[in-house]
């Protein structure tokens, strides 16, 4: 489980699907589906901390356009966090690869759409409001389940941001920092969490988010951008063979 912790937090501060690593693990030991993917979502925290801190210098300038996407990832992720209480499995099962699909394919297109869409842009900074829905979508998505929330964060920032990949990185650290963050609370105090699993992959995340973003930091775009999208293609596998 703490293998498991450290590489689930170096993969998040890369790109985000640390829970394709996490949640099977503990579904492995016997935890049970809720129990797992709540106690997974609590432990991740810490290591997004030290995914955001490992990235801090690629955020310098970026504090207004996160303030107004956090409350997106905020708001999206209580939404999604109480749907993973109230909703059916089976709810999210169709929906998922597919999204996490358009977000690969909007990695791989982010060059040649930001050139096409420079001139047209009104808001380069802050993306607008179809932005802000966008992330706020995300955010539901993370807060109920969360598996490579990152790759459709970085899709959705890197198709309406006029900003290098490594800053959109940053900023998605600190998006997807925020929704676990508030998905966790809301489950502290709702549902099912089991402390002994949050404690070993907290410490694993923790170490591990300090690394990977040590990593990622220093990969150029395009090496960065298939390595996005290779785990999104994998997260699309094992969502469809697993049926989310």
């Amino acid at each position: 489980m703490l293998a498991a912790g450290i590489g689930a937090g170096a993969i998040n501060a890369v790109v985000g699907s640390g829970s394709l690593i996490t949640f099977p693990t503990l579904l492995a030991m016997g935890y049970p589906p809720v129990v797992a993917n709540v106690s997974n979502n609590v432990g991740l925290v810490p290591g997004g901390v030290t995914g955001v801190l490992g990235y801090r210098r690629e955020l310098d300038g970026q504090g207004r356009r996160l303030l107004r996407f956090g409350t997106a990832s905020v708001l999206g992720s209580l939404i999604g966090g109480l749907l993973l209480l109230l909703l059916p499995e089976t709810a999210f099962r169709i929906i998922v690869p597919v999204l996490i699909g358009l977000a690969c394919v909007l990695v791989v297109a982010q060059p040649a759409l930001n050139r096409r869409l420079a001139d047209r842009r009104k808001n380069p900074h802050h993306g607008g409001p179809l932005l802000w829905l966008g992330i706020l979508g995300a955010g539901m998505y993370g807060g109920y389940f969360g598996a490579a929330q990152g790759v459709v964060l970085i899709g959705l920032l890197g198709v309406f941001l006029d900003d290098g990949l490594q800053r959109i990185n940053a900023a998605k650290n600190v998006l997807s920092l925020l929704v676990n963050t508030t998905a966790a609370v809301l489950f502290v105090f709702i549902a099912p969490v089991d402390w002994t699993a949050v404690a070993v992959v907290a410490a694993g995340t923790t170490i591990g988010g300090y690394v990977g973003a040590r990593v990622a930091r220093r990969l150029p775009p395009p090496v960065l951008r298939a390595f996005i999208v290779t785990v999104g293609v994998v997260a699309i596998v094992m969502l469809v063979r697993e049926g989310v």
